[in-house]
């Protein structure tokens, strides 16, 4: 028997985003790198601690930026009903989760300047536990969402 994915998936253009989000992380390791190089010759240290420095700034270049976005946007996935909140995610760990619709307190969203590039936005929907959130959603699917999961939650406070 198979299990029902949730229908909805975030943009493609939020993998463009995780991608270069990843250069830029990765960036911050080959800096250390360097760094890291330059003390092994004023302080006369092992070549070798340079090289493991740089195998490992390789790999997380390579997960960061290839391997890692795109299982992330493969995963991703989320439904919006009238009781619940149904969201998919993770890279090698898959998780679901269902938030009751009586459990949202107040939806957001927001932008960082590269979301804001690509006209992607989160869409944060917070609960008395927790906050969850919808990563990487065109800019006019995010107000939408944020507006009916509003409306649902009302209603099924209402309900209550």
């Amino acid at each position: 028997m198979e299990i029902r994915q949730p229908s909805r998936r975030i943009s493609q253009r939020g993998l463009k985003v995780w991608r270069i989000m990843g250069a830029l992380i990765s960036l911050l390791f080959w800096g250390s790198v360097v760094t890291l190089a330059v003390l092994t010759h004023y302080f006369d240290w092992p070549l070798w601690i340079v090289s493991a420095a740089a195998g490992l700034a390789l790999i997380i270049t390579i997960l960061g930026i290839f391997v890692i976005p795109s299982l992330r946007w493969k995963r991703w996935r989320y439904e919006v009903t009238e009781h619940e909140l149904d969201l998919q995610y993770g890279v090698f760990f898959i998780h679901r989760t269902l938030v009751p619709m009586v459990r949202v307190q107040h939806v957001d969203t927001s932008q960082g300047p590269i979301l804001k590039k690509y006209h992607l936005a989160t869409v944060s929907i917070s609960t008395a536990a927790t906050v969850h959130e919808i990563p990487a959603v065109d800019i006019q699917e995010a107000e939408e969402l944020r507006r009916s999961i509003s409306a649902l939650a009302r209603v099924a406070e209402d309900d209550v």
